[in-house]
């Protein structure tokens, strides 16, 4: 037999024997689950009893906000290389950011104007 296929056995040999063996030590060393009426209940995003109706409305600047965040987050990926590579992109590559960094400085105020960061 090659060192290699010793190696490879012994190897799977580990694994088929520690796998099990953990899972079995965890089931018997873990925390048993207890049954309550505290841990039975609902509980989701600090609102205790959700029993309402599926077509519910929601506000849609939960949605609003995210996609902001986003839009105006992914500049940064694209400012990064930008920034690595300013001595060889000269003074073009600097009108091109400011090109860029006014066009969201744009989006930003519209976004503003039009009332989409006030919660209320």
């Amino acid at each position: 037999m090659t060192t290699e296929l010793a190696l490879a056995s012994g190897i799977i040999l580990f694994l088929v024997l520690f796998i099990p063996s953990v899972i079995h030590l965890t089931h018997r060393l873990g925390h048993k689950k207890s049954e309550g009426r505290a841990k039975n209940e609902v509980y989701e995003s600090g609102v205790r009893f959700i029993f309402k109706d599926s077509f519910e409305r929601f506000y849609v600047k939960y949605y609003l906000v995210a996609i902001l965040f986003i839009l105006f987050d992914v500049e940064t990926l694209f400012m990064f290389p930008w920034a690595v590579n300013l001595r060889e992109l000269g003074y073009f590559g600097l009108f091109e950011m400011f090109t860029f960094m006014g066009l969201l400085l744009a989006g930003l105020l519209y976004v503003y104007k039009k009332g989409a960061l006030k919660w209320e």
